[in-house]
C-alpha cells in the first residue's frame, strides 16, 4: 500500500501527541502571497476542489491583502520538492502542501527556507516553520449514519473507500455506530478501490454492493459516480464526500460531508500578516466549522433531520461523542468502556472495526 493524502498508517497515533518544535519569530506583513499544492485536480467536485474553495475563501476575505497562487496534480515525490521550492522562490510567505504524501518532501524543503511558514495538512512530521492541520471527517460520518440507519430499509448500507487506513475506517466506524444507534441490525459493507478519484472503480463497486441488497451508499472517495449509479439504480440514497454532489444526483443525495478549510486558512494568513503565526497542530470539526454537513436531500423526513441535527448539534456542543463506549469490534470484543471516550491518538491509530461492519474480501 502506498502512503497516500490522508494517510495516517501506523504513525497516525502520535501525530497529536508530537511536540512541535520550537519556532522563530516572523515579521509583520502588509501584504501576503500563498501558496496551495494539490494532490488532484480542483474540479474533481471533492477533496481537492473544497481546498481550492478555501483559497477562494482567503481571496474574499482578505481582498488585496493577499494573492494566492496554486498547483494541482502534484505527484507525492521528488516531483513535489521542485513545486514546493518554486513556490517559496517565486516570493510566497506561506505555503499549504494539502496531501499526506508531500510530508517528506515539505521537511526537507522547510529548511531551506525559514522565513517562510508552511503547513501540512494531516501530516505529523512538524519543524519550527512547519505547522500541521486536519478535520475530523469522522463527525460528519456519525450524522450521515444516523440518517442512514433511520431510512435504509434493507438496514444494510455499502461504503466505497480508498485504502484502508485509519482516517477512512473510523469513518466507517463512525457511520456504522450511528446507524447502530437507530437500528441495532444494521450492517455495513466496506469495499476497497485503492486510489481516491477513480469514477469507473467507484462506479462498479456501487453497482456490486447494489446487487447485493444495500440501499444506502457512502464513500470515502471523491467523486460523485457512486451517487450516480444510486440515482440510476433507484436505491434509497447517499453521500457527498468532500462538497456538496447534490448537482450531480439532486433526488438521491441525503446531505453531503463538506470540507470547509477557509476557517483555517483565513486564520493562518492573517496570523502570517500580523507576524504571530506558530507552527500549531490543529485537528477541527463540526464546532470550527471546518466540516460542514450539506443541506437535507427532499426525501429526508423531518423527523430524520430532526435526529440528525441532534447528532450535529451534540458534536459542536461537545455534549455527544460517536466513540463512547461500550463499543464492541466485529469478533464481539469490547474495545471501548462504557463511559469511556476514545483519545484522539487512539482514534488516529485505529486498524479495527465496530460491530455491524462486514470484514473486507
Amino acid at each position: 500500500m502506498t502512503l497516500s493524502r490522508r494517510t495516517f498508517v501506523k504513525v497516525g497515533g502520535a501525530a497529536l501527541a508530537m511536540p512541535l518544535l520550537g519556532s522563530r519569530a516572523f515579521a509583520q506583513l502588509e501584504k501576503i502571497k500563498i501558496g496551495f499544492i494539490y494532490v488532484g485536480s480542483i474540479n474533481d467536485n471533492g477533496y481537492n476542489y473544497a481546498h481550492n474553495q478555501g483559497r477562494l475563501y482567503v481571496e474574499e476575505q482578505l481582498g488585496d491583502k493577499v494573492e494566492t497562487v496554486y498547483v494541482e496534480n502534484v505527484p507525492e515525490g521528488p516531483d513535489c520538492e521542485r513545486v514546493l521550492r518554486e513556490l517559496a522562490q517565486q516570493g510566497c510567505n506561506l505555503i499549504f502542501a494539502t496531501s499526506f504524501g508531500f510530508g517528506d518532501s515539505v521537511v526537507k524543503v522547510a529548511p531551506q527556507f525559514p522565513d517562510i511558514a508552511f503547513e501540512h495538512a494531516t501530516g505529523y512530521m512538524s519543524g519550527p516553520n512547519i505547522g500541521l492541520y486536519n478535520a475530523r471527517f469522522y463527525e460528519g460520518r456519525a450524522v450521515c449514519g444516523t440518517i442512514a440507519g433511520h431510512m435504509s430499509k434493507t438496514g444494510k448500507a455499502g461504503y466505497i473507500g480508498s485504502f484502508p487506513i485509519p482516517e477512512v475506517v473510523m469513518g466507517i466506524n463512525s457511520f456504522v455506530l450511528a446507524a447502530r444507534k437507530v437500528n441495532p441490525e444494521f450492517t455495513i459493507k466496506p469495499v476497497y478501490i485503492s486510489t481516491w478519484n477513480d469514477p469507473a472503480k467507484e462506479a462498479d463497486a456501487a453497482r456490486a454492493m447494489i446487487d447485493q441488497g444495500i440501499d444506502i451508499v457512502a464513500q470515502h472517495t471523491d467523486g460523485p459516480a457512486a451517487l450516480q449509479v444510486a440515482a440510476e439504480r433507484g436505491i434509497v440514497g447517499g453521500f457527498g464526500q468532500g462538497a456538496d454532489m447534490s448537482a450531480f444526483a439532486p433526488d438521491t443525495q441525503l446531505t453531503a460531508i463538506i470540507d470547509h478549510w477557509g476557517p483555517h486558512y483565513l486564520a493562518s494568513a492573517e496570523a502570517v500578516l500580523a507576524g504571530t503565526w506558530a507552527p500549531g497542530n490543529t485537528w477541527e470539526g463540526l464546532k470550527e466549522d471546518v466540516v460542514q454537513m450539506g443541506p437535507y436531500g427532499a426525501k429526508v423526513p423531518e423527523d430524520v433531520r430532526a435526529a440528525a441535527d441532534e447528532v450535529k448539534n451534540g458534536q459542536i456542543d461537545g455534549s455527544f461523542h460517536i466513540f463512547t463506549g461500550p463499543i464492541k469490534d466485529n469478533t464481539g470484543t469490547e474495545r471501548v468502556a462504557a463511559g469511556v471516550t476514545m483519545t484522539d491518538a487512539e482514534l488516529l491509530s485505529m486498524d479495527w472495526y465496530v460491530e455491524g461492519v462486514e470484514q473486507p474480501a
